[in-house]
């Protein structure tokens, strides 16, 4: 288990997870802890309950029941017992901690004017873990690029939910920002905005991920906004962004490629026809914004690739089909 997950585990949870056998250790993608209910975990596409002592079973009734104390613990050790300091975290649902791994929290909601303020009694924890795969874009780089004007293409990553598309879109940053030699390819200024801190997973401001060498990031701003401020600000010449498809998102790619700056995001789906059906994405996708779609799925493993296709939306030949 990483250090920065064990360091925010209750001693009674954190000796269970030292129990858990190495191989599924290695491939943990969530730990869900719900107070009163028994302890989950999610590994390699499979989910099943831990034990007291670490071992896991289908079974709920065998299972750990997280209690009020353990919940307790928690909060104090993400916060390092100041709860005050996290109120904008507490406001947007998650917090994200050192190594870039992401706390979603669900409690008691706190409304002032009709808006969340904050949220207390939290009783549930989704801890993601977060797996930097340096390389994971290797595969899919020669078709973003355009070689002969130095470009790169605007591409739009569709994925279902745990497809490995964040880690796609953070290696790519990485690679873009820094230059990939082996394609005699320099590297582009880079501007992430990182609505959810899940791409360069900052804290207090510094990415734990590695994004490259020239990417200046906006973390837990709002996309549309964020994006206005990056092309005013800090000049990119690529902006990447994660989970696009509001309104407002579209208006800012197009301000953004009329300002001649490059775009990189992605959009929930397991087709391309599931995002043609989202009028503020169809639009885009008419107009010929994106030059490159990549369509991932999780049939061979998570970071499947299954299509990439050009701005006519005609499948181009791909090689390697994995990258995880």
């Amino acid at each position: 288990m990483k250090e920065e997950i064990m360091a925010i585990l209750p001693v009674r949870i954190r000796g269970m997870f030292e129990q858990i056998t190495k191989e599924v250790d290695e491939s943990l993608e969530e730990i869900r802890i719900r107070e009163n209910r028994p302890l989950e975990i999610i590994y390699a596409n499979h989910q099943a309950f831990l034990t007291p002592n670490g071992k896991m079973t289908g079974t709920a009734d065998a299972a750990y029941y997280p209690t009020n104390e353990d919940t307790f613990k928690i909060i104090n050790l993400i916060s390092n017992h100041s709860i005050y300091r996290l109120e904008e975290e507490l406001r947007r649902g998650y917090i994200t901690v050192h190594g870039g791994h992401r706390i979603g929290i669900a409690g008691k909601v706190i409304l002032e004017k009709g808006e969340v303020k904050s949220i207390k009694d939290i009783s549930s924890f989704n801890i993601r873990i977060a797996r930097e795969k340096i390389g994971a874009a290797d595969p899919v780089i020669p078709y973003i690029l355009e070689k002969r004007e130095q470009r790169v293409h605007n591409t739009l990553i569709i994925s279902p939910p745990q497809c490995g598309k964040t880690t796609l879109l953070r290696d790519i940053a990485r690679q873009i920002s820094s230059g990939i030699s082996k394609y005699q390819f320099s590297g582009r200024k880079v501007g992430i905005v990182d609505e959810r801190s899940e791409i360069a997973g900052c804290v207090l401001g510094v990415p734990q991920n590695q994004v490259g060498t020239r990417t200046d990031i906006l973390d837990a701003c709002p996309k549309a906004e964020g994006m206005m401020m990056m092309i005013r600000s800090m000049s990119p010449e690529v902006l990447i962004v994660d989970e696009i498809g509001r309104q407002e998102d579209n208006l800012a790619i197009l301000e953004a490629r009329n300002a001649g700056v490059q775009v990189i995001a992605t959009a929930h789906g397991s087709s391309i026809s599931d995002v043609v059906k989202r009028p503020s994405i169809s639009s885009l996708i008419q107009q010929e914004i994106f030059t490159r779609y990549i369509i991932l799925s999780r049939n061979r493993g998570v970071g499947t690739v299954e299509r990439i296709l050009n701005e006519q939306l005609n499948s181009i030949q791909v090689k390697e089909r994995v990258y995880a």
